[in-house]
């Protein structure tokens, strides 16, 4: 997630995703980790052997026997003081540490990155936030393992390439961690379901931070929903549509071509979390609602290929790829309430940035990118009217932190924020491994579906039947003291 292609639509763009691990040898680290790891047919990197294929996930979406207690309203333990081990330090984790280390009560005791520079860089970070010099991992591919091993580590953030997502969620609780980790959690319906496994035998609660759903707007609109505002909620939508053409190409920003590579691997939609965990929250999915099937549809794979041509020299290890990633993926997912959810995404093509982030049901509709909103009964002519107009019902984190620091319009800052709130107070978490599993299914499931003409492709119920029953989420209360 995250490097983040700015969030927030007044800002400058940058990519949304994070590059601070293994980035110099992301092929070699990619088939040590399938070896491994459990990646699997991910390993090679060949469109035939990637997972996701009609059968499998129609294997996968049966829910496998319950291996421990449900993690659902499960709190954190409390304590004073969150101890915070940070895997990844490259241009996401690199400037999230800054977040954390503007948290009280936080502090920052492992560091972990094979380019020793950005290890070096991010240290200095603790002590001049005049915290004590923390430990540092630099000794290859696999020295995270080393930082996991530590006893004075609670919380483990996550910001690598994509294919070491995994197998680093299921270490760190392995290892006795709480572990938040950035878009996607994980690349297979079968990881998925490790990790749900994971959670729910060690009691560590496995995150997917998605900092979209802290978005100012996203907020105010999952309350005013909460609300009744909208009626009965009827469809949504949701998006991850941003040109990272040359930031994908550019070996400085990503030092490695592993964020390019996932578009000769899968055609689906790589990145559904931004778009699709706004949406989820709104219609509380996994709170009283699930998502039952998504159909996805692709174009051909055109962008990155024309780009190449027009940008990169003829000796460049880019003209190895073949890419089959659509240009643009749309799906729709429906509910078990009868309700539409569509989900696109397109980094390969021209276009200014958009998460779509709309929402409708039977008293009117909002839609983002540029925010609107239109409502009845006080809205009667048939036009657009001033989103601004509806602060009142901003979230308290929003109301208590108007100016947050950070990047992707405040939105980083509220989610650590909130995050560290609850690991302090001992409180319950606004999101958990099955909404973490819920949010990613569409990157397996989507491939799928494509694969398959557009077939349906079940989603599986990663509660085990417990979404039945109402629930709190993102809508949170704000604690007392």
């Amino acid at each position: 997630m995250h490097d983040g292609p700015e969030h927030h639509e007044n800002a400058t763009p940058q990519p949304d995703e994070t590059d601070g691990f293994s980035r110099r040898s992301v092929l070699r680290t990619a088939g040590i980790a399938g070896a491994g790891l459990g990646l699997g047919a991910f390993a090679g990197g060949t469109a035939q052997a990637a997972p996701g294929e009609p059968a499998a996930a129609s294997a996968a979406a049966a829910a496998p026997k319950r291996q421990g207690e449900t993690m659902i309203g499960v709190p954190f333990e409390g304590r004073a003081t969150v101890r915070v081990g940070i895997i990844g330090l490259g241009n996401r984790g690199g400037s999230m540490i800054d977040l954390f280390l503007a948290i009280p009560g936080v502090r920052v005791v492992a560091l972990c990155d094979p380019v020793k520079d950005k290890t070096a860089a991010a240290a200095k970070k603790v002590t001049d936030a005049g915290q004590p010099a923390p430990a540092t991992y630099t000794k290859g591919e696999h020295d995270y393992e080393k930082l996991l091993e530590r006893q004075d580590v609670d919380f483990v953030y996550v910001a690598t390439p994509w294919e070491l997502h995994f197998p680093m969620a299921k270490a760190a609780m392995l290892s006795g961690k709480h572990v938040g980790v950035e878009c996607p959690i994980a690349m297979e319906l079968r990881e998925l379901w490790a990790l749900v496994d994971l959670s729910e035998r060690t009691r560590r609660h496995c995150m997917q931070l998605e900092n979209c759903a802290y978005g100012k707007n996203e907020m105010r609109v999952l309350r005013m929903a909460h609300a009744g505002l909208f009626g009965e909620l009827l469809h949504g939508a949701g998006a991850y549509n941003h040109d990272l053409r040359g930031l994908m190409f550019d070996p400085e920003y990503y030092e490695g071509p592993w964020r390019r590579l996932w578009h000769t691997r899968l055609r689906g939609d790589l990145y559904p979390n931004h778009g699709f965990g706004p949406v989820a929250n709104y219609m509380d999915v996994n709170r009283g609602d699930r998502v039952t099937h998504i159909s996805s549809f692709g174009t051909p794979a055109l962008g990155l290929a024309e780009y190449r041509k027009a940008n990169m020299p003829s000796g460049d290890p880019s003209w190895k790829e073949t890419y089959i990633g659509s240009d643009r993926t749309i799906s729709l997912v429906q509910t078990a309430k009868g309700r539409v959810i569509r989900l696109e995404h397109d980094v390969s093509t021209p276009h200014p940035y958009s998460r779509i982030n709309s929402l409708g049901g039977t008293k009117g509709v909002f839609e983002d990118y540029p925010e609107r909103i239109y409502l009845e009964p006080e809205h009667t002519d048939d036009e657009w009217k001033d989103f601004g107009d509806y602060a009142e019902w901003d979230h308290w984190l929003w109301k208590e932190h108007s100016d947050p620091p950070g990047g992707h319009g405040g939105m980083d800052y509220i989610m650590i924020f909130r995050l560290m709130q609850t690991m302090q107070l001992g409180l319950v978490p606004d999101f958990d491994v099955y909404d973490a599993a819920t949010w990613t299914a569409p990157v397996p499931l989507s491939h799928a579906s494509i694969k398959a003409k557009g077939a349906p492709q079940e989603i599986p119920d990663f509660t085990r039947g417990l979404w039945k029953k109402e629930r709190p989420g993102m809508d949170s209360e704000k604690p007392e003291g």
